[in-house]
Formats: C-alpha cells, structure tokens, sequence
C-alpha cells in the first residue's frame, strides 16, 4: 500500500470516528445496581392515579450517576443523567435539561422522588444527607427519612419498599438483581 493510501484510509478513520456519536461517560463510583423497579401515585381530587414499571440500571452516586430505564425486553424508555453541572432526561423523544432531580422526577412522575437517597435505600440502608429514624413496632423493619417510609421486610430477598405517606400518596417498589 503506498503512503497516499495508507494516509488517505487513516484520514477516512479519523473523519468517520469524528462523527460517531459518543455516549456520556458512565459514571464508576460505588457499584452498579439493577432490577426492576414500580412506582405508584396515587390518584387525588386534582389527578388520576399514574404508575410506571420498568426495569433499572442505577449507577454512580448522589453528585454524579445515572439511572436507565428500560423494558422487560431491553428497548430503553429514558435514561437520567446528573453531575453538577446538569441534569439530562434522554428519551427516544430527545434530551431535555432541568435545574436538579428534582424537577426531572416531578416532570415525569408529576411527584418528586429522591433519587440521590435511592442509592443507600436500595442497599438497605438510610442516606447520609438526611436525618432518619428507624421503625418501631407494629411498623415493619426499616427507617424513615425524608418523609418516606422504607420497608425492609423483603430485603433479604433483594426487595424493598418505600413510600411517602403525604397526598398524593407514593409507592417506590424494587427488586434487586444479584450478580
């Protein structure tokens, strides 16, 4: 091969890799986690009961994560991105930005859920960024924080559940996978 071909094809790489789409960078901190995973709100005077079942992949952690969404066949629903910097929802419909996960979780649920608590949550456990105290009897096993109530009666199957017990009412529901 003479050396106008061979730069020719690594000018042609170069041109195609430049516009290859890259995807973000997968956040590395703390394990991934995945399963499936049901939220429910409740109806109220003002609106109908809404609920969404999926299966998850959550990675990263509280400053820096992501959480994929996706059905029991694979196709991805959304994917939530979040660093400091910004706040992306990616959906087969485009990318929107919001001002925090927050804002992301009430535009879709239409109710806020906290997302960066959901990481200790699913490890059994209460997030450090909040006050929490654990259950008593006649409750189940489990902590309250953040308004939520975390049911551990399941964790040793890999399941939890949380909800918030202030209208509307919402259950958070998951199922851990085990590698």
């Amino acid at each position: 091969m003479s050396l106008l071909s061979r730069s020719a094809a690594l000018l042609a790489a170069l041109l195609m890799s430049a516009c290859a789409s890259f995807a973000p960078p997968v956040p590395t901190a703390g394990e991934a986690l995945s399963g499936r995973l049901a939220v429910n709100v409740a109806a109220t005077p003002q609106s109908a009961a809404r609920s969404v079942t999926a299966n998850f992949e959550l990675l990263g952690d509280a400053k820096v994560g992501q959480l994929n969404l996706s059905t029991p066949l694979g196709s991805m629903l959304a994917q939530a991105r979040w660093s400091p910097a910004q706040v992306v929802l990616a959906t087969p419909q485009g990318e929107r930005r919001f001002d925090d996960l927050d804002a992301l979780t009430r535009e879709v649920l239409g109710e806020s859920l906290p997302l960066p608590a959901l990481f200790d949550w699913l490890r059994g456990r209460p997030w450090d960024g909040a006050a929490s105290r654990e259950t008593r009897p006649p409750q189940p096993p489990g902590f309250e924080q953040l308004g939520w109530t975390i049911d551990l009666t399941r964790y040793s199957d890999s399941a939890i559940a949380a909800t918030r017990a202030a209208p509307p009412v919402v259950t958070v529901r998951a199922k851990l996978e085990l590698p």
